[in-house]
């Protein structure tokens, strides 16, 4: 639906005879954010798909063809990955799994391995690699900036095996000491929480609306409606001023992977 809308949306700019960047100037907001539309990587909220059609004179064509509220983008992965690409700030829940940027080979490799029914060899292979790739945003030493925010159970859930947990946690543990991630740690002993279904990444960008990928079982989904990424930011912020500081998180990392056997 994504790519469709987006096309529809070209096909009426130019038939206005406008560039992106006028009907970004005309409409209030970036041109690259109008490129993403029209390229099918991001739906208008309503508020933009409003002022879309005011300015080419479109009546309410594009605003009552949007897809429905929340609804996710064809290929939700392949969006939030390329998202993910150019974010500027991106802010992490973990339930059940280390984050994918945050993932060693071997830890990934275990991850991948679980699925029902299993992959074979090489699709294992292929996607480890694809989850090694998103990982190298991390190599720019200052953005995007990452928040990560990790259920205890993630620390606690032997994934691989007790050396595979010691150097995952070891990696995330120098990512911090180098001040390239914060880390948060919510303890199980909190109990329930509004976040705790599944896997959430708020993501925001220098020149376009905040955007939030949340996965659970066999299924993900890209938020872009303004009022559906306030509310999940705000369990966030929640959630945070619930979590172990971060010195506290850290030092919680380093005893557990000792316990798995590993010394630095």
């Amino acid at each position: 639906m994504g790519s469709t809308y987006g096309d529809w949306l070209r096909e009426q700019r130019e038939a206005a005879g406008l560039t992106q960047q006028q009907l970004a100037d005309a409409a209030v907001m970036t041109r690259s954010h109008i490129a993403h539309i029209e390229a099918g990587r991001r739906i208008p909220s309503k508020e933009d798909a409003r002022r879309l059609d005011k300015a080419l004179d479109t009546g309410n064509v594009l605003s009552s063809f949007l897809p429905g509220d929340d609804s996710a983008i064809a290929d939700h992965f392949a969006t939030a990955r390329h998202l993910e690409q150019q974010a500027t700030m991106i802010r992490e829940f973990a339930l059940s799994f280390v984050p994918g940027i945050l993932q060693t080979e071997r830890y990934a490799h275990a991850v991948l391995g679980v699925g029902f029914p299993p992959l074979n060899d090489d699709e294992r292979d292929r996607a480890v690699v694809a989850r090694l790739e998103r990982a190298k945003i991390l190599n720019d030493p200052v953005s995007p900036v990452v928040w990560v925010l990790m259920d205890e159970a993630v620390l606690r859930r032997p994934i691989g095996g007790a050396d595979v947990m010691a150097e995952q946690l070891t990696h995330i543990v120098r990512l911090v000491e180098s001040d390239r991630v914060r880390l948060h740690v919510m303890p199980l002993g909190l109990g329930a929480h509004p976040l705790l279904p599944g896997m959430v990444s708020l993501m925001w960008f220098e020149d376009q609306p905040p955007a939030v990928y949340c996965e659970g079982m066999y299924m993900g989904k890209v938020h872009d409606a303004p009022a559906m990424v306030e509310r999940l930011q705000s369990a966030y912020h929640l959630a945070l001023g619930d979590a172990l500081p971060m010195k506290e998180s850290l030092a919680l990392m380093r005893a557990t992977a000792k316990d798995y056997g590993h010394h630095d």
